[in-house]
């Protein structure tokens, strides 16, 4: 069942240079569907649009069968829970200023009164900061300190927990482990599996790494100058009938 259906999405910034050109695809629950292409080809715009940070000049996407792109914040509102992100950069997306356990539950304390949890409890803000350390397999001495006192591996795996914590449905994964060095990359990656499938979730994982990309996706789409040039299962990555731009990628993979 698609869970998010993205159609002929156009975007052409101020310069008037097309970011997005015609995109579509469609992502089922469940699912890792990755999103592969080098820097500057439109991912993290099109990730900023499914967001709706940017708005899109045309098209659609939709989630649940519902078209998003038009709402306003109000009625986007109910939305916002569902749909969550993890930066590449950890650091940037943690207030520096706040404990660990404050960023991981402010994302939860903005939707609380509407969500309806399945996986976690909450009984008390420590017992539930635990629950999520525990589920991104964190100390619970983390929890009193402070983002500059932890590896940018931690640093990642606190802003997992803390995108976890409304229970989304959708987590848009944007480059999650570029900033982080090879060992915390096998590391997050095998963590964000094993939450995907323990938590239902589904992952749009964007990446100019194609290794990453394969290892984690069930699908895959390839993007080059703001437009989708190829479409996959992940078993048929090798096939001959991939788009010359893919064969490209796979030779330096």
């Amino acid at each position: 069942m698609s869970l998010l259906k993205v159609k002929e999405v156009k975007k052409t910034f101020k310069s008037g240079k097309a970011a997005l050109n015609n995109v579509s695809f469609h992502l089922n629950k469940g699912e890792c569907l990755g999103l592969v292409g080098e820097s500057g080809c439109g991912k993290s715009t099109l990730a900023r649009c499914l967001l709706r940070v940017e708005k899109i000049d045309s098209g659609s996407i939709s989630f649940h069968g519902e078209a998003i792109e038009r709402l306003d914040e109000r009625r986007l509102h109910p939305y916002r829970k569902k749909i969550q992100i993890v930066f590449q950069n950890p650091s940037a997306a943690l207030n520096p200023k706040l404990k660990i356990k404050e960023s991981i539950i402010d994302l939860y304390e903005q939707y609380h009164h509407s969500l309806n949890l399945n996986h976690f409890s909450y009984t008390s803000k420590e017992q539930f900061v635990q629950q999520l350390l525990d589920a991104v397999e964190l100390p619970s001495e983390l929890a009193n300190r402070y983002p500059h006192e932890l590896s940018g591996g931690q640093k990642q795996r606190v802003t997992i927990a803390r995108a976890i914590s409304t229970e989304p449905e959708l987590i848009v994964l944007d480059e999650p482990t570029a900033s982080l060095d090879v060992i915390s990359q096998k590391a997050v990656l095998t963590l964000l599996t094993e939450l995907r499938e323990t938590l239902n979730l589904s992952y749009l994982f964007i990446s100019h790494d194609l290794a990453a990309v394969s290892h984690m996706s069930q699908r895959i789409i390839v993007m080059n100058s703001g437009e989708i040039v190829d479409q996959f299962n992940q078993e048929h990555l090798f096939s001959d009938d991939r788009h010359p731009y893919t064969k490209e990628l796979v030779s330096i993979f």
